[in-house]
């Protein structure tokens, strides 16, 4: 588990490096002031994209393994497809909800009228360009087959190896490139797996898990359903979404599994892309933390609090909204 997290971390600040080196190519001080309403709303949409986009796939975010793990302790792992099949609708319809409000709040246009292409890149591939796309879509097709290659493979974080391996060890990758990975975020997770066995350990989730089954005996589970995605809006609004989910994603389970009918896979994903979904401040994810830490030559930001307040809660509330009625109607569908 450790290894699979560590390794889905990297991936993603590697994502999010570049996301800042593109907004810093285009938001230039040449062209647009940190007041622009496009700057604004172009910062806002990649962040909440990107929030979004960690519910796309079972290894898009931490909390999506996480998630995977806890589904799969019954010997009958969810397969990609059945993932797919309810995270992509979802997903899609959040970013349309989430592009459609940031241009009803900034109204970019009124500002800027046309935005000028880049310089298209001409030069053919080289070789190690080739090498690199080879080895990231053999990871990724091997990651899809998981659930066929686990008995020869095991954990997905195994799988991961193969291009740490392939890109270090023929020399694609330097020793500088790997020191400059920001071990500070990859320690902040690694902390939510120690906090989320703390809590696990000491007994505190046991507890937790007997007073919530009390409080909701008798009740439906779609109506367990809009409060615990209620429950998963609210803390990982405040705190990182690996945290919460480690900390939430059991008790969960646990509750599920005492509901007539069952079904603790269905609420389980459900509080997964919940937590992907909550978007509301800066603290809320790493997409949310790059954002308002990307500033112009003069050191003033791009988008501040007021900016999450305005887009980033209605955005979390359209989320809530798309994942009890559409992404619970698929669950259904995919038998979760």
């Amino acid at each position: 588990m450790i290894m699979s997290s560590s390794s889905c971390l990297r991936v993603f600040l590697l994502l999010h490096a570049l996301i800042r080196s593109l907004l810093r190519c285009c938001l230039t001080y040449r062209t647009l002031d940190t007041s622009n309403s496009f700057a604004k709303s172009l910062v806002m949409g990649i962040a909440l994209a990107c929030n979004v986009g960690g519910m796309t796939s079972p290894i898009s975010s931490p909390q999506n393994i996480f998630a995977i793990e806890r589904m799969s302790m019954d010997g009958d792992p969810p397969s990609w497809l059945s993932w797919f099949a309810v995270s992509l609708p979802v997903s899609c319809v959040c970013v349309l909800m989430c592009w459609g409000f940031i241009l009803l709040v900034y109204q970019p246009w009124r500002q800027v009228q046309d935005v000028r292409p880049l310089k298209p890149n001409t030069d053919p591939l080289n070789w190690t360009q080739v090498y690199v796309i080879v080895v990231s879509l053999a990871t990724v097709v091997l990651w899809c087959c998981n659930s066929m290659l686990q008995p020869f493979t095991g954990e997905m974080g195994i799988i991961a190896v193969l291009p740490l391996v392939a890109f270090f060890g023929f020399g694609v990758l330097k020793k500088d490139d790997f020191s400059i990975f920001p071990w500070t975020v990859v320690m902040l997770a690694m902390g939510g797996l120690a906090l989320g066995e703390a809590v696990k350990s000491s007994g505190l989730l046991q507890a937790i898990a007997q007073s919530i089954t009390e409080v909701t005996a008798g009740l439906e589970q779609y109506t367990m359903l809009l409060i615990f995605c209620l429950l998963v809006l609210f803390c990982t609004t405040f705190i990182s979404h690996t945290v919460g989910a480690m900390v939430i994603l059991p008790i969960v389970q646990r509750v599920g599994e005492d509901l007539p009918g069952g079904h603790p896979k269905l609420l389980v994903m459900a509080a997964a892309l919940m937590c992907s979904g909550a978007m509301g401040l800066p603290v809320s994810g790493f997409p949310n933390m790059n954002a308002v830490a990307l500033e112009d030559h003069l050191g003033l930001p791009y988008v501040q609090t007021v900016d999450f307040l305005k887009v980033g809660v209605p955005g979390s509330l359209m989320a809530y909204g798309v994942i009890v009625t559409l992404g619970y109607m698929l669950m259904l569908l995919v038998r979760l």
